[in-house]
């Protein structure tokens, strides 16, 4: 005769173990919560694994979700390496409900939390009490080497625009214009900004029926068609990417321009050495160059332009230049394997020292902060076909991205600017004022 007692006495007791070992770990996660924000009072709240809001208002327009304790035992043993809690968002062992951007303001208080050592000894003995992951599986990416990444290869740029037109297509504007908007004021649709920023820098060129226009990092052709398209220039553009290539060169058949545009997947060091060109502009692929090279980037730039002619630079800039923290090991690792920014004041230094005269410079950190929120709305408003086009962990890669990009241009210490310069010594005679940029808006 089966003895059922026994059963369901063991079977109780697990379930009381289970209990209480679920208790201990929310209440060891509570306690480290409480502590590492200790002086926070910003508009995030934290909830753990058993629902619980440990930290902040419920209804807070941010909700960090630890669903699982092994993620905040690793925030914790690897000393607050918010690599890694980025990377358990990734992997769905953290969540984020509401407003993304939020988070990064409690990262940066994270950053510079001056731990005490007696406040270190209690976070690590408290961690040590939550399970760790059974099996430590972080998200897959393509790996890039970085002698690819240093060298700007086509590898490299692969990394980041061949996740697939599909997936751009979901958060991008109908020109597909992967770069900062420019907005009359906020109101305005994505839309609209992307195309008054085409013609905003077809004005700023000056361009005109007859020159000829190269854009380096071309994308999926936006600027070329719409130079071509209504200015009357030829215009060449060029592209590490075989997929915005493919888009580019399906628009220019569709739209009939074969005679005046062509797109070629091109390096901008491959350029022939007979090659000239009256205008020449760069928009968005700037980040791409690396401080090292920018010595070769802007000399082969200064050889293709006739003298005379105009170059226009469309660039993001930081404040501080590259340098290795968490935030850039991410960035690295999984969005621009060969990315980097400059200074303002780098980026004019090596300019001049390639013989440019600087015409024009103009910062448009506010409006690239308005094109994020616009991405990262239109991102999220499309979730279940982002995943389904390219995977959860892109979807949370490039919201993650966008929504810490946002933090940073509206914070300050992200900029892009548009530097416009030409050959020292043989630059063209523009207007003495910018009236004539505005008043063809």
């Amino acid at each position: 005769m089966v003895n059922t007692s026994f059963y369901q006495n063991a079977h109780d007791k697990r379930t009381d173990d289970l209990r209480h070992a679920q208790d201990d770990s929310a209440a060891a996660g509570s306690h480290i919560v409480r502590t590492l924000l200790r002086g926070y009072d910003g508009p995030v709240a934290v909830r753990l694994w058993d629902n619980s809001c440990v930290a902040g208002d419920q209804d807070a327009p941010c909700q960090l979700v630890f669903r699982h304790p092994a993620a905040l035992r690793e925030l914790i043993l690897t000393r607050g390496n918010l690599l890694r809690l980025a990377e358990a968002y990734l992997a769905d062992k953290v969540d984020v409900e509401g407003s993304l951007e939020q988070l990064f303001g409690l990262a940066d208080f994270l950053q510079t939390r001056d731990l005490r050592w007696h406040e270190q000894g209690e976070l690590l003995w408290q961690a040590l009490r939550l399970p760790a992951a059974r099996q430590h599986k972080g998200p897959q990416g393509r790996p890039v080497s970085r002698r690819a990444a240093r060298r700007n290869s086509r590898e490299a740029i692969a990394h980041h625009y061949d996740v697939g037109n599909d997936f751009y297509r979901l958060w991008l504007d109908p020109e597909m214009v992967y770069s900062c908007a420019y907005f009359r004021d906020a109101g305005q649709t994505l839309a609209e900004a992307q195309r008054d920023k085409l013609d905003y820098i077809c004005r700023k060129l000056r361009l005109a029926p007859g020159q000829s226009l190269l854009d380096i990092g071309c994308g999926w052709g936006a600027l070329v068609l719409w130079a071509a398209r209504h200015y009357g220039v030829t215009a060449h553009g060029i592209t590490l990417s075989e997929q915005q290539y493919r888009h580019a060169r399906e628009r220019i058949r569709a739209e009939g321009l074969q005679d005046r545009v062509v797109v070629e997947l091109r390096d901008y060091r491959e350029l022939p050495a007979d090659a000239c060109y009256d205008r020449v502009a760069s928009v968005g692929m700037f980040e791409h160059i690396g401080v090292r090279n920018f010595g070769t980037y802007f000399g082969t730039v200064r050889r293709v332009l006739r003298p005379g002619g105009l170059f226009l630079n469309h660039g993001i800039t930081n404040d501080t230049g590259w340098r290795r923290t968490p935030l850039t090991r991410f960035v690295n690792r999984y969005i621009f394997p060969d990315g980097e920014l400059a200074r303002i004041s780098d980026v004019s230094d090596a300019m001049e020292q390639a013989g440019f005269e600087l015409l024009d410079v103009e910062s448009l950190r506010r409006h690239y902060a308005l094109t994020l929120h616009h991405w990262v709305q239109a991102l999220e408003a499309n979730r279940e076909r982002a995943v389904a086009v390219a995977g959860d962990i892109t979807y949370r890669l490039w919201r993650l991205y966008m929504a810490g990009s946002a933090y940073y241009f509206e914070e300050g210490s992200t900029n892009v600017y548009q530097v416009l310069a030409g050959h020292a010594g043989h630059t063209p005679p523009l207007p003495l004022r910018r009236d004539d940029l505005y008043a063809a808006g």
